[in-house]
């Protein structure tokens, strides 16, 4: 790859815009020992090759080794660099090489397996390391701009993020004993808002089965996979990925559990994701049931496409899904919430539906409308969850992520502004922009919620407020049908079906999910819990009023019923 960068200690992929930092094989102490690190002197390198100006006689057509010693007769006031080049020609580059810099999503490892006080201290060593990269840059520019800075901008100048890494060994079945090579993710240090890019911004297609485990043709070498061990509601996901792929495994941290090492070492996953593999049957992501070893297995390619977070987010949760239907529970693609009244009510609600059909848009109206009348709305799940029918005939609700991936494009800038300080932005400059935010503690995502009122978010309707479905068979009716108009979200445009609106497990095993639909719809009107739907009107009018006007009606009904 013309524009990867490979030693011992350094990984940079220019075209995917990661870099790792290996502080266990280097960890430059000083000013002097950073500027003479082999691995500085090679990133300059890639630097001139794919962003320099390339003029010849410039500042920047020297070799990376001249660049650098002629930042080091800047730093020791040498003025006959000044004979050659100008002030403002290895200031103007000094800045350029900076950005370049920082463009990278820059990620420390550390790993840590027989050090206990290492284990403690890494955001201690990776905070160290990025003051000396904002030490290294200003001593430079000062020097060069001939006086001293004024206003001082604490940015992210070394990493942006910081993983602690160790090697673990999990129960693995024999056929799975490779991917014990790999270290796992024990902590995350992130530095937020943390502004990532991808090449792609939009989720094509389904996840179908194969008759293959992905396991039998995977062949990724130690050093360039890590597995993100999450807890998934209660499931136990180990998420495999390639380097390349370092922006979608370090926005897990924003919405899945990490798991701790003793849920791993010596278990058994549920689920296992492969994310990144080089080939795949038809280029495309799949899944197998493992019955022997009671392991479902996923696969994604590694292409420009999946670079987008959605088909890691979307992989991990339909797995986890057929591991819920296979143990006959309900998986419901949609919002719960618990909404606190000021007249001490409590309310949880579910809304269902399909990407874009307007479950975060109508909590948020709800919100909007209510006036003083809530106190509260917390979030139990915010894109996928369960329901069971326990043994005495209660439906529960539980949920699968820790935090929100919100698209920013559909919800008012106050989300994302209030969120800044805790956020994971994904192409906050696109369409279709996301943000990852902490949403709820594990603790309540796993507890057993119960039901208030059920809603189908439907955004294609010219109805306004709530229609509450009067019989199990009406209301399974709209609900299985999945109907909604496409907002562009994923590849799909237009009026769609999708099958129970939920094309992350159930779609895909429609015969296994329809006994347990039967089971939860006759359970819910048996409580006399209400089931409805709201109209959103996102697929035909994005102004508010008419959101709000159904909000309106919506917080009525809670009051009320």
């Amino acid at each position: 790859m013309s524009n990867a960068l490979v030693t011992n200690s350094l990984y940079v992929n220019a075209e995917r815009k990661v870099a790792r930092l290996d502080f266990n094989q280097d960890y430059p102490t000083s000013v002097v020992a950073f500027f003479n690190s082999p691995d500085v002197q090679e990133l300059v390198a890639l630097f001139l090759k794919n962003e320099g100006t390339a003029v010849p006689n410039s500042f920047e057509s020297l070799s990376a080794k001249e660049y650098l010693a002629a930042f080091a007769k800047v730093m020791i006031d040498d003025a006959t660099i000044y004979d050659q080049f100008s002030k403002e020609e290895i200031l103007a580059s000094l800045e350029r090489f900076y950005s370049f810099y920082r463009s990278l999503l820059r990620v420390s490892v550390i790993k840590a397996d027989s050090n206990h006080i290492l284990g403690q201290e890494f955001k201690q060593i990776d905070r160290r390391f990025n003051e000396l990269v904002l030490r290294s840059y200003r001593m430079l520019e000062e020097k060069l701009q001939g006086f001293a800075n004024r206003t001082f901008r604490q940015v992210s100048a070394g990493t942006d993020a910081s993983l602690l890494v160790r090697h673990h060994v999990w129960a693995a079945p024999e056929k799975y004993a490779a991917l014990n090579q790999f270290d796992f993710i024990d902590k995350v240090m992130l530095r937020p808002p943390l502004l990532m890019h991808t090449i792609s911004n939009k989720r094509k297609g389904l996840f179908t089965a194969v008759d293959y485990n992905p396991i039998e043709h995977f062949n990724g070498k130690p050093g360039e996979w890590y597995c993100y061990p999450a807890k998934i509601g209660e499931t136990l996901a180990f998420i495999y990925f390639q380097l390349d792929y370092l922006v979608n495994g370090l926005a897990l941290a924003n919405l899945f559990e990490l798991a701790p090492k003793e849920d791993v070492i010596g278990h058994k996953p549920d689920v296992i994701l492969l994310f990144g593999v080089p080939e795949t049957e038809g280029m495309v992501s799949h899944y197998y049931h493992d019955e022997q070893n009671g392991i479902w297995v996923g696969e994604v390619p590694y292409t420009d496409d999946t670079t987008y977070f959605g088909y890691m987010k979307k992989m991990c949760l339909t797995l986890h899904n057929l591991h819920q239907i296979n143990h006959g529970l309900l998986p419901i693609h949609g919002s719960m919430v618990r909404i606190r009244f000021k007249s001490g009510q409590q309310k949880t609600v579910v809304f269902f539906g399909d990407s874009g059909a307007g479950k975060s848009e109508s909590i948020e109206a709800l919100q909007e409308v209510a006036d003083d009348q809530i106190i509260a709305v917390d979030t139990i799940f915010d894109d996928m969850g369960s329901f069971r029918v326990r043994s005495d005939g209660q439906v529960v609700a539980q949920g699968t992520e820790t935090g929100a991936f919100v698209r920013l494009d559909d919800l008012s800038s106050s989300v994302a502004f209030n969120n800044m300080d805790r956020g994971v932005f994904l192409n906050p400059e696109r369409k279709n922009a996301r943000v990852i935010i902490p949403a709820a503690s594990y603790a309540e995502v796993v507890a057993e919620h119960e039901i208030d009122m059920w809603l189908y978010a439907n955004n294609y309707d010219d109805g306004v407020g709530v229609h509450f479905f009067d019989d199990e068979a009406s209301a399974k009716k709209v609900f299985i049908a999945g109907k909604r108009k496409a907002l562009g979200t994923t590849d799909e445009v237009g009026m769609t079906t999708t099958f129970f609106a939920n094309p992350f497990g159930p779609v895909q095993e429609e015969a296994l999910t329809r006994p347990v639909i039967d089971k939860v719809f006759a359970a819910l009107f048996q409580q006399g819990v209400p089931v409805g739907e709201i109209y959103t009107h996102l697929g035909n009018d994005k102004s508010p009023k008419a959101l709000h006007d159904s909000a309106r009606a919506l917080l009525k009904d809670l009051m009320e019923k």
